[in-house]
């Protein structure tokens, strides 16, 4: 499953550096598939949605940092546990029970957008 951050977010902004994803934007920053992975142009995601990857996207909030859950991997294939919830001053990157995804499907979402490791 991906990782949400709470509304308890202090947008210190710890987390942002931290993801491997480039999964998590600062309140009201708009986001893009490609930032931080190797999309480009026009991608069909690991869960079959057509997009562009160049496209700038809605932010998910306006308040507090937020993380992209099409991009977050609970960074399988880079380390052993989420990096964002590990630096968390506050515990508000938790699992999101609305996105529930098996370990190889984070796998395979992590090998799409790195391809080359």
């Amino acid at each position: 499953m991906a990782i949400i951050i709470t509304d308890e977010c202090i947008n210190c902004g710890a987390c942002e550096p931290e993801c491997p994803n480039t999964a998590i934007y600062e309140g009201a920053d708009d986001w893009r598939y490609k930032d931080g992975t190797s999309l480009e142009g026009a991608v069909v995601l690991t869960n079959g949605n057509e997009v562009d990857a160049d496209e700038a996207q809605e932010p998910i909030s306006d308040e507090v940092y937020y993380i992209v859950p099409d991009k977050c991997t609970e960074c399988k294939g880079f380390h052993d546990e989420p990096q964002c919830a590990a630096v968390c001053p506050v515990d508000c990157c938790v699992p999101d029970e609305d996105v529930v995804e098996t370990e190889d499907e984070l796998l395979a979402k992590q090998r799409f957008m790195h391809p080359d490791g």
